[in-house]
């Protein structure tokens, strides 16, 4: 009993201490790591965002909320669409923010997508809080084909 409760406690201490060098060898948790504790960050990024919001982005849009739902990241942000209706503004501006905003993600976010975090970026108006558009960002959606 005494020998198995030795090697329980060794195996324990090789593992956080490979855990522990690779985190210092590369700055970043593992991949592994990441997901089996998906739910966990998601977590704990929505609560330390949380506490900077709300957000001017730039004279158009503000970051409002964020949360958490399993292993996806929740952005919420409003948009001051000025003279335009919602209706104009999903009919003219959602393709051109699709693009804008799942390159933005793939470039800023891939070390979340990678261990399965997914987000999921939600407009709205600010004069009518109606939602306008919202872009949902997976790992797959970052792939570039084989040209």
């Amino acid at each position: 009993m005494k020998n198995l409760f030795l090697s329980f406690n060794i195996l324990i201490a090789f593992t956080s201490f490979t855990y522990a060098e690779e985190v210092a060898k590369t700055g970043d948790f593992p991949k592994g790591e990441m997901q089996s504790q998906s739910k966990e960050i998601v977590k704990q990024v929505v609560s330390e965002i949380s506490k900077t919001l709300p957000q001017t982005i730039d004279k158009y849009t503000k970051f409002v909320n964020i949360q958490g739902k399993e292993s996806t990241l929740l952005y919420t942000f409003e948009i001051n669409t000025g003279a335009k209706s919602d209706e104009t503004v999903k009919n003219e501006d959602k393709s051109r923010m699709q693009k804008a905003v799942i390159t933005g993600i793939c470039q800023s976010s891939s070390k979340f997508l990678e261990a399965g975090i997914n987000t999921s970026y939600i407009y709205i108006s600010t004069k009518t809080k109606a939602p306008l558009f919202q872009f949902d960002v997976t790992q797959k959606d970052c792939i570039k084909p084989i040209s």
